[in-house]
């Protein structure tokens, strides 16, 4: 009987009481103590919003925070989606990530795609485009890597023997000479 009334005269706190009586009231969430401390401000951000925090930039996709970095655009590229945006299959073919990379969509529908190009007679046009594109990037790589060695500052270069060459204008006008007639050579290539 003792035990009994030490259980009585126990003292309930006043967050104890006011937690019961959320309870018993449905208001299951309400707080029933005051904390006191540090709370960052809050800022409500919505889907598609671009905000910069902590020397990071960040967005909402699909209701999940990410950070945006450097690689996004490549890792977009890459990315294989789990179905083909064309013909809405499962990219499961061997050879479909190789195609999704260069064509977007799967082999498959890349193989039909060229088929209904023969059949209707313009895949030579096509392959002529695809031709011409492939040289037209080689011209410009090319371009690029010449200029830099030719504008480049250094006057000597080390050989593969670890010899050092000097090079004076004369040969900087041969390269520039050889660069035009490859040019005229990457140009003949054409169709």
């Amino acid at each position: 009987m003792e035990q009994q009334e030490s259980v009585l005269k126990k003292q309930f706190k006043e967050a104890d009481v006011t937690r019961l009586r959320n309870l018993i009231q449905g208001k299951h969430g309400e707080k029933s103590t005051i904390g006191v401390g540090y709370n960052k401000e809050y800022i409500h951000h919505a889907e598609g919003d671009i905000w910069e925090e902590d020397g990071r930039t960040w967005t909402i996709i699909n209701s999940i925070k990410q950070n945006i970095t450097k690689l996004d655009l490549a890792k977009q590229q890459l990315h294989l989606p789990l179905f083909c945006p064309s013909c809405s299959s499962l990219m499961k073919h061997r050879y479909d990530k190789q195609f999704f990379i260069q064509f977007n969509r799967c082999f498959n529908c890349q193989i039909n795609y060229e088929a209904k190009l023969k059949l209707d007679g313009n895949w030579l046009e096509k392959e002529k485009e695809i031709h011409n594109s492939d040289i037209d990037n080689t011209i410009k790589d090319f371009e690029i890597y010449m200029d830099e060695i030719i504008n480049s500052s250094n006057e000597s270069f080390i050989t593969e023997a670890g010899d050092i060459e000097k090079w004076d204008g004369s040969s900087i006008k041969k390269m520039q000479e050889n660069k035009e007639e490859a040019l005229k050579y990457l140009k003949d290539l054409r169709k």
